[in-house]
């Protein structure tokens, strides 16, 4: 029997991740949300960007050609009645969620994010934008490294309670 392979890092766990909630959330019926970090990398409408931040509806009835790649996605979609090509590299995705209930998963955000991006001015320039509907986000920072590890300390808080009523919001833990 040959020997094991030391483990490797290998590829991006996110873009498989976000491709099975996807499906999730379409098998179910529920309308897939994806919230992405917005920069010079992405293409995407900026009159709707707020805070370096916008909502996109993945659902198939709301894109065309939607490609959910292991780099970028991209698809077709309708903003203010007129047609728009979105690219998003996976790695600006922040989160992927159901509109109708919150349920979802968070991601770290872009390693690249704090630095000063060259998409800043075009930021600047959609200060006036209007706010994505559906839920909103709590996002804290989680590493990609723990993500899916269990936790070895007896000494954490035990989780919060679900919130009653109210809007659902997705959270990132560390």
């Amino acid at each position: 029997m040959p020997p094991i392979a030391p483990a490797t890092s290998g590829t991006s766990t996110r873009p498989y991740l976000i491709r099975a909630l996807h499906d999730w959330c379409t098998d179910n019926g529920f309308t897939p949300y994806l919230a992405v970090f917005v920069d010079a990398r992405v293409q995407v409408p900026m009159e709707y960007v707020k805070n370096n931040e916008i909502v996109l509806n993945v659902g198939f009835e709301a894109t065309s050609a939607l490609k959910l790649g292991n780099e970028v996605i991209e698809f077709k979609a309708r903003f203010g009645g007129s047609s728009r090509e979105i690219v998003v590299p996976i790695d600006h995705v922040i989160a992927i969620y159901a509109r109708e209930n919150g349920q979802g998963m968070a991601f770290p955000m872009p390693t690249d994010a704090t630095a000063p991006a060259d998409g800043a001015a075009l930021l600047a320039a959609a200060a006036p934008a209007a706010a994505p509907r559906g839920p909103r986000l709590a996002l804290t920072d989680v590493s990609e490294s723990s993500q899916g590890a269990p936790s070895t300390s007896d000494t954490s808080p035990p989780p919060p309670e679900p919130p009653t009523g109210g809007r659902p919001s997705l959270k990132r833990v560390k």
